[in-house]
């Protein structure tokens, strides 16, 4: 069942609650934005910090369809646009030539119809629902994605239509909502960015972390959390390769009480690093005394607030 667009920040606040995300009011307000004008939202940040999310919560507290468009190198219009159906339409032309019906350009017109086309995620995200509501189009980690395909999405943010040469212009009756993401491993251009509402999402403080955890993993004994939390917070300022996101705070977490974990120790947190961070110079670089010290640092941190 398809709910209306929030009224208000507030409204927005308790929608993504009710999703179970935790998010600031700043956030929230980007999001009120962009539904309430009709724009995509282009949301930038680290890999592991919710922005993906944002799309999956947006479809399920909406009642929307959800489209997601995943990026990679050497996407193209062919796997996100649309293409024709070639084995189909070769069989249709065989089939219009065994029977002798129609000429050339009858069959030509019949081939490049929209029953032989394949439609992909962009083209999809043009077409509403039966409820006669658009979907909601993620277009995920565009930084993933060559220069040259930007180019491809100018048209579908700018107006929501996509021009087909055989067809004609596709132009969606209802714009979709549209977040897009990236992890900045390279600058999108500015001509998407201008058709866009813009946000950086940062990895969260201890007490949104907290309030996070309390929320994907309620089952997490207290004290586990507040040190699970302390002691990301206390790796976020080391100079590692990639520092653990949101995500891998949950997966951490989670992983810790299959171990039947209420409480941090110097051994679990060597043995279990592998969960929290993703490379081995990173690993390597914690593990043993430095690991101790800073479970040292984070224990006495919770015992002096407690």
């Amino acid at each position: 069942m398809t709910q209306t667009i929030p009224n208000s920040v507030d409204s927005v606040v308790d929608m993504l609650a009710g999703g179970n995300y935790v998010a600031d009011r700043s956030l929230s307000t980007a999001l009120f934005l962009a539904l309430k004008l009709g724009r995509p939202l282009f949301l930038e940040g680290e890999a592991g910090v919710g922005k993906t999310e944002i799309g999956k919560v947006l479809s399920n507290s909406l009642g929307r369809r959800l489209i997601r468009l995943q990026c990679y190198e050497g996407l193209d219009v062919a796997s996100a646009v649309y293409e024709w159906n070639y084995s189909m339409q070769m069989i249709d032309i065989r089939i219009a030539e065994a029977s002798g019906q129609g000429n050339r350009e009858s069959i030509e017109g019949d081939i490049f119809s929209e029953k032989f086309l394949i439609k992909r995620p962009l083209l999809q995200a043009l077409e509403s629902d039966d409820t006669g509501e658009p979907p909601v189009l993620l277009i995920d980690e565009l930084d993933r994605t060559d220069e040259p395909f930007e180019a491809f999405l100018l048209e579908v943010l700018s107006d929501f239509q996509v021009t087909i040469p055989e067809i004609g212009t596709v132009t969606a009756p209802k714009p979709p909502i549209v977040i897009i993401t990236s992890n900045r491993t390279r600058e999108i251009h500015d001509a998407i960015k201008r058709r866009c509402f813009y946000f950086w999402v940062d990895y969260p403080d201890a007490a949104r972390e907290l309030k996070i955890l309390n929320v994907k993993v309620p089952d997490a004994p207290t004290k586990l959390t507040q040190q699970v939390v302390s002691f990301v917070q206390h790796l976020r300022s080391r100079d590692l390769f990639k520092l653990p996101g949101v995500a891998e705070t949950i997966d951490w977490t989670n992983a810790l009480i299959q171990l039947d974990k209420i409480d941090l120790d110097p051994e679990t947190v060597n043995s279990s690093l592998g969960v929290l961070l993703k490379y081995q110079d990173d690993i390597e670089k914690i593990q043993g005394s430095e690991a101790a010290q800073v479970l040292e640092e984070v224990k006495a941190g919770i015992d002096a607030g407690a």
